[in-house]
């Protein structure tokens, strides 16, 4: 096996698990801010394990620039990997608040149509009354609302933020387990 991870083909070697090991730990730090419990362990654990293999032919071959690149390199390629794959999981959900000086009940009314849940309340800003609309969503179907709000008014403020904890609601009428 040291060999294999000396030869030409090391860098590339130490490139494809620094890229898996960095994903794996993207995704395991996302999960954790997440409270996703179960997998975390699993996810640390071949981490871990790809790492120490990476990592130990690496420091082997510390006189070799290509496998010091492959170990940089694939660190790199890991982070970008793993926001990539959690984009596109979009796990957990987003509470979008968005504020309208003229057109809020409009705004409310067309994300109801879409099937959103949403909470208006009256405000008062820099320039006079606004409307305050606040709604909460699947992460993937944030792109949707925000569609939704340019489209009843093009000039709403927006501001998307992820809830740590949610008990109740429309969305869970029960406690989540």
């Amino acid at each position: 096996m040291s060999e294999l991870f000396a030869s030409a083909w090391g860098p590339l070697i130490i490139f494809g698990l620094r890229i898996i090991d960095v994903t794996l730990a993207t995704l395991r730090m996302l999960l954790i801010m997440r409270d996703r419990r179960t997998i975390v362990p699993v996810i640390g654990f071949f981490e871990a394990l790809i790492w120490v293999v990476a990592v130990g032919t690496a420091i082997q071959n510390l006189h070799s620039t290509w496998h010091i690149l492959g170990y940089a390199g694939g660190f790199a390629a890991g982070s970008v990997v793993g926001l990539f794959i959690e984009g596109k999981l979009a796990l957990g959900l987003a509470s979008i608040r968005i504020i309208s000086r003229d057109l809020g009940e409009e705004v409310a009314r067309a994300l109801r149509d879409e099937g959103f849940g949403v909470t208006e309340f009256a405000g008062y800003g820099r320039e006079g009354k606004v409307d305050m609309i606040y709604t909460l969503v699947k992460r993937r179907q944030i792109r949707r609302v925000l569609e939704v709000v340019d489209q009843a008014d093009d000039l709403a403020f927006l501001s998307v933020e992820e809830p740590r904890t949610i008990r109740r609601g429309w969305m869970f009428p029960r406690r989540r387990k």
